[in-house]
């Protein structure tokens, strides 16, 4: 580690008649070092529009690369649509790490080998200083380091958290596993212990799991921190995807996870418990979602009289939606929450979003770009799910004291 805040001195100490310059960095390059420091294009400056930058990293064989960022300020979009760094494991078609905006750093990332690859994009509007990340070669898990991670294809295995069951998992690490089974089979994840620095919204450390071969926010099945062991979580087709990211605070035990292959004609998601809050899980939708449609779509009732029966209560405006079957899948970027309930709320630096399905697709009908109010139910995975007998209707402003009042009465 000492070589690495070396080379930070040396890049940010250059000093001219007594005073400390900073040199301003290029659009990508090739490090080859065990140590390193990797800057976006005129960092600490704004960084440009209209570029792609791309930095390769390759150290000694036999070890891993540690990526950890130090400064993080880009375009913000819930999706990292516009301004992004990527991560990659390897140089040529690499596992994606990671896509990240906005301001909020993420834990350090580790590579299964000894290349990684880094690249910018910026469009035509751009806000921010950039990036600033520090790289160093390290031992892999196998050799008894706390970092970890791979490709898993055996048709069964365990994954767990660095220093299970010894002692807490480090701070500051990223672990990724990724599951690849043969083409005719899903995979099933069951853990079996686990222990998760807890928040509302798993902001700090957390396990995020996603359909595929990368982190893809449109695939993510769930993401999961606290001390209860999630549901059993089923892929929808031969891949997935598992990242476990402890940030540089507070640990806990960890987890250990285990994984099989199935028959692709096995259920693809887990059955709900018997309770009265929450509906079918999205894959036995189909069938249920296929009766409620055929139901006339007309909302009833008031917001006073659904609160109390709804699992969670927001306003928020709707930056995506696509369908798929009879269902609208959208994301709800949050104005405020009234009623949490079970909802997963994720959070980058000040923004927050949310999951929502609404069954029928046409009912209620909502359109991306417009503020609504969302009243309805929750699956086992946190995930927001809205049938025609909720409330759901376009938000004003002058709605905002009706459930101001609503927060506060007990149900």
């Amino acid at each position: 580690m000492w070589r690495v805040f070396g080379a930070l001195c040396a890049w940010c100490l250059l000093w001219t008649n007594g005073a400390c310059a900073q040199q301003p960095f290029g659009c990508g390059g090739n490090m080859t070092a065990d140590a390193g420091v990797i800057g976006s294009q005129g960092y600490p400056g704004v960084y440009p529009a209209n570029t792609r930058c791309a930095w390769k990293i390759a150290v000694r064989e036999g070890k891993v690369v540690v990526l950890n960022f130090q400064f993080l300020d880009l375009e913000s979009d819930n999706l990292c649509r516009y301004d992004y760094v990527d991560v990659y494991n390897g140089h040529v078609n690499g596992q994606r790490l990671g896509r990240f905006c906005g301001t909020f750093r993420p834990g350090a990332l580790v590579s299964t080998g000894n290349k990684m690859l880094l690249q910018m994009v910026s469009d035509a509007n751009t806000a921010g200083s950039g990036f600033l990340a520090v790289f160093s070669a390290a031992h892999p898990h196998e050799r008894g380091e706390q970092y970890c991670g791979g490709r898993l294809t055996k048709p069964s295995g365990t994954f767990k958290t660095p220093n299970w069951p010894e002692k807490d998992y480090p701070a500051g690490v990223t672990c990724s596993w990724h599951i690849v089974a043969p083409k005719n089979q899903i995979i099933e994840v069951k853990f079996e212990k686990f222990d998760v620095e807890r928040d509302n919204y798993c902001r700090y450390d957390y396990v995020a799991i996603f359909n595929g071969g990368e982190i893809n926010d449109a695939k993510r099945i769930g993401k999961y921190c606290g001390d209860s062991p999630p549901a059993p979580v089923f892929s929808e087709g031969n891949q997935l995807f598992i990242q476990f990211l402890s940030d540089l605070s507070l640990t806990a035990d960890g987890f250990i996870g285990h994984y099989k292959f199935r028959p692709r004609k096995f259920p693809s998601t887990t059955t709900p418990p018997s309770t009265t809050t929450q509906l079918p899980t999205t894959r036995p939708l189909c069938k249920y979602s296929a009766a409620l449609c055929q139901q006339k779509c007309n909302r009833k009732g008031t917001p006073e009289s659904h609160y109390c029966s709804s699992n969670f209560v927001i306003t928020g405006t709707v930056i995506s939606a696509m369908i798929r079957r009879r269902s609208l899948h959208t994301t709800v970027s949050i104005i405020s929450v009234y009623k949490e309930g079970s909802l997963a709320i994720q959070q980058a630096g000040k923004t927050m979003s949310a999951k929502i399905t609404i069954l029928c697709k046409k009912c209620p009908s909502v359109r991306r770009g417009l503020n609504y109010i969302f009243m309805g139910q929750t699956n086992e995975e946190g995930r927001g799910m809205v049938s025609p007998h909720h409330f759901v209707t376009p938000f004003k402003a002058k709605d905002q004291r009706v459930f101001n009042t609503l927060k506060n009465q007990r149900c």
